[in-house]
Order: structure tokens, then sequence, then C-alpha cells
């Protein structure tokens, strides 16, 4: 009798004690120590190359790169000293070739001197010239005068539009350094940079005069260094175009299998990220991954989005996520491409599927909605199979952003809410498992991130951080992005944030954050 007791005071203790012995840990007594910082900023060990003009690898100039003459009279074209020089005494108009077309990518002159009057910068076309779009930057005396975007018609003769779009005109510039061009799809923002940071000196959006993101123009169109001289001397060190990290990065999410589960794939944990532009719709779904241990970040590719329509979409807030039942790519998008024709479209979720591996160099995803529309964002989506449900936690804007679950027998329609709004601002939404249970976690403008129960979002507390991703004077809705790693790791938790500040120089509405924060966590 006294053994059959003993028996049933040890099942008692092991039934009522079970989430201690399995280690189980609530994620508010986690304690997560900051361990580096970094915003990537056009680096350039980072670029994915597309195409380039490098004089010191060049023979047989006008076969690697052909120039055409736009103008009666023509410029010399040499190549000396390891720089590609055009230079006229005349009223001249080149162009050179240098590669392809992507309207997401990053174009870059590294340039050596210029000197008398003229312009120069890049032309897009196709052979037949058809549609142009220019980006010229005019000098004179090596100083820079203003920055122009022009766009010839279907004609060949009608300019549709030919303005400055220089901002910052009241700073003083000599015409040397670095002039990068970062294009995103319906917009562009221009940099010159010589020493220190890239400084704006242009911006447009541009999709109501020639809508780049139409698939015609990637297939078509080429790239050209344009020169065009009354009298003078352009002398160039390099050409490069890439994919790039941008000016910051943010609304940082692990990519996921889909049971929620972290991938990592080759020692590395990869990662969705937005390749930061200025505002809405200017910003560009990248790809990155990261040895856990350390804090070698690394952009692996960048995502566009086809709906079927013609356009190639930068939708950002992915979360992307391997279905190995079905042994496909899928996941949900926030649909903020919407913002560059708002009297037409409206923002929603997206979504996405590829049979094709999308992490790598440059890929597109199909998209379709499915009934989610509206102002909500930041879709975190995971099968549940104690429930036999796909779960989904969001944001929906009810007086601020508030997190919702959401469930459906299907991973791509018919969802309905079953909890939520919390009663807290929630930005970077996300499921995560801690210990054997998941939990949902949010940022806020509250200074906090705040942590629920997964799926009926009852608060827990907010996370213990020793230095936030913000001060005293920055905005703090940051995504959370918390991994738990299996055995064998020397910590037991890693989580990659990022602030919100501002790029500087930019004009008008400005999300262009942000760095980078790496966080060990243990219990």
């Amino acid at each position: 009798m006294k053994i059959i007791n003993y028996l049933v005071l040890i099942l008692v203790l092991l039934t009522t004690y079970t989430p201690i012995a399995l280690g189980q840990t609530s994620p508010e007594q986690i304690n997560f120590v900051r361990q580096g910082v970094q915003r990537m900023i056009f680096d350039e060990n980072q670029s994915i190359p597309l195409a380039s003009l490098d004089p010191n690898k060049v023979i047989g100039l006008f076969s690697m790169y052909p120039a055409t003459h736009y103008a009666d009279e023509q410029a010399d074209i040499i190549l000396r000293d390891g720089k590609l020089a055009i230079q006229s005494k005349e009223e001249t108009q080149t162009g050179i070739w240098f590669g392809g077309f992507n309207p997401f990518a990053t174009y870059s002159i590294d340039l050596n001197a210029c000197a008398g009057t003229g312009e120069m910068g890049f032309k897009f076309s196709a052979a037949d010239n058809q549609e142009q779009f220019f980006i010229l930057i005019e000098f004179k005396d090596s100083m820079l005068t203003g920055v122009k975007l022009s766009v010839i018609s279907k004609a060949g003769i009608s300019i549709r539009v030919d303005k400055s779009i220089a901002v910052n005109q009241h700073e003083e510039k000599m015409m040397k350094g670095k002039i990068i061009l970062q294009m995103l799809g319906s917009g562009l923002t221009l940099y010159l940079q010589d020493q220190g940071l890239p400084k704006v000196i242009g911006q447009a959006d541009f999709n109501t005069y020639l809508d780049l993101r139409e698939k015609k123009y990637l297939h078509a169109f080429q790239s050209q260094l344009f020169v065009q001289l009354t009298e003078g001397l352009v002398e160039i060190n390099k050409i490069e175009m890439a994919l790039s990290t941008g000016i910051g990065l943010a609304d940082i999410r692990a990519i996921t299998y889909e049971n929620g589960d972290p991938m990592l794939d080759q020692g590395r944990l990869w990662y969705t990220m937005s390749i930061r532009g200025r505002a809405l719709p200017h910003h560009i779904q990248g790809v990155f991954s990261m040895d856990p241990t350390v804090f070698d970040v690394k952009l692996e590719g960048i995502i566009l989005f086809d709906r079927d329509d013609g356009l190639l979409r930068n939708e950002i807030a992915s979360h992307l996520f391997y279905d190995r039942k079905e042994e496909i790519w899928r996941g949900l998008t926030t649909g903020f491409s919407a913002f560059a024709n708002p009297d037409k479209e409206e923002k929603q979720l997206l979504a996405i599927e590829s049979k094709r591996d999308p992490r790598f160099g440059f890929s597109i995803m199909k998209a379709v909605p499915f009934g989610i529309v509206g102002d909500i964002e930041d879709p975190h989506i995971l099968f549940d199979s104690a429930a036999n449900k796909w779960r989904m936690l969001t944001c929906e804007n009810q007086e601020g952003y508030k997190a919702i679950v959401m469930e459906s027998d299907h991973w791509n329609k018919g969802y309905k809410r079953i909890a939520g709004p919390v009663e807290h601002n929630s930005t970077g939404t996300s499921i995560q498992k801690i210990g054997d249970k998941l939990y949902c976690f949010s940022g806020s403008s509250e200074r906090k991130i705040f942590i629920y129960t997964y799926p009926d979002l009852k608060e827990v507390g907010s996370l213990k951080m020793d230095l936030p991703p913000w001060d005293k004077t920055s905005r703090t809705r940051v995504w959370p992005n918390v991994v738990q790693l299996p055995d064998g790791y020397p910590f037991r938790y890693v989580a990659l944030m990022m602030d919100r500040f501002n790029y500087p120089g930019l004009e008008g509405p400005n999300w262009s954050y942000g760095a980078l924060y790496l966080y060990h966590g243990h219990d």
C-alpha cells in the first residue's frame, strides 16, 4: 500500500511540475543583452552584382560597351590611366551601354573628375528609343548646378516631363565622388557621396509618367551612361549596377517552416527585411541570412511580386515559409504597392507562392488577394497541427494598429478572427516558440515589446532588454523577431531588431529606418 501511495505522489508531482521539468520558460523572464549594432548604407561588400563597367578590365571597348552619339558632333571616348574619359570641345550627346535594366536596382557612377559645362547621369531605354527615361546631374566648372528627370514618350518627339527633381539645393556641392541612383519601382532617390554619408541631391515619383514596374521594361530596357557636353570632360573610375542594402533595413522577420519553426539552413537563420528607400511604396523586399552565433548579416536577394496584371510589385512586411508537406514556398505579404496608385488600388494582404527557392538573387513570387482588405499589415502565419487550423497573427488599424489572431482551414482563404484586438498599439507581430509553447510578440509605441499568449492574446508581460533599440528621442514601434535556437548553441535565444531613425536629407514623407540590433537571450 505504501508503494502505491508513493507512486501516486510521484505521479502528482510530475503532473504538477511538468513545465519545470521540461524547462519551460515564460518569455518575459528571458534577459536579452545587446551584442552589436550596424546600419547598412549601400554596403559594397553586400551588393549583389548585375552589371559593371570597369576601365581596368576592358579590352575591345566598343564591343564590350557600345557607344551611341546622339548629336552631329561626336565626343572622344578613350581609356587612359584606368579611367573612362568622354571629352569634347563642341556640343555633344553620348550614351555608353553598360548593362540591362532593373527598376529596383542601385546604379552608381564613381566619378574621377568633370570639367566644363554639361550634364551626366543615366539613360534607360529599349533599342528602338521609343521610350526614354533620364536621370541627369547638371554641372558647370566642377560644381553641381541641378538635377533633373526627363521622360520621352513613345512618339520620340513629345516630352512628357522635363523637370527639376533637385533637393537640398542650398548646399553647394562639388562634382566628385560617387553618384548613387536608388531605383524603387515607382520612385527614386539620387545621392552624391564624397566623404562620409551619401548626401541626397534628388528624389522623384514617376510612375504616372512611365511605370517602370511594368514587366516589359525589365525585358526590353537597357542602361547607358549618358553625357552631354557643351565643352568639357567627364572621367569615370567605374560604373556599377547591383542589388543593394539601400540606406536602412526594417520589418525583420525570420523565415520559417509551415509549423512556425525558424529555418536553420546551412547553419544560418534566414530573414525577410524591407530594404528602405523613402516613404511607402518606395521599399523593396529583401532576403538576408545570419549565422546566429555571430553578427554577419548578409544580403542574399530581393523578392518582387506578380499579381498577373503586368506589374512587378515591391510589397514588404512579408512572412515567408517553406511548406514541407507540399514542397513549395509560401507566405503572406502586405500590399503596400497600392500606395503608388491610391485612386485605383486598396491596401490588402496577399498570399504568395513560388516553386523556386526565392531566397537567392532576383526572385518573383506569385501574389493573390484573399479577401483581407484595408489598413491591416505585418502578417505571420503557421499551421497549428493541434488545432488542425492555419493561424495568422497580424495587426489592424483600430484607433491605432492592434494585434489580432485569425484562423482558417486553408492557408490562403477563409480567415475569421478568433482573438483581439489587444489593448496596446502593436506592430511587427510574430508568433514564436519559447520552450514548448507558442507566444505572440509585438512592438508598440509605448516603449515596450509586448508578449501575449497564443492564440487568445492574453497579456503576459514585456520583453527584458538591457539596451533597447531606441533612445529618449526615437520612435519605438520596432519588430521583436525573437527566435529560439536548438541545443548546441552558446545561447538559447537570439533577437534581431531595428531602430526607426530616418535617413537625413530626404524631403516629404520619410520612413527610411533603420540600423540592425543583435541580442542574445538567456534564462
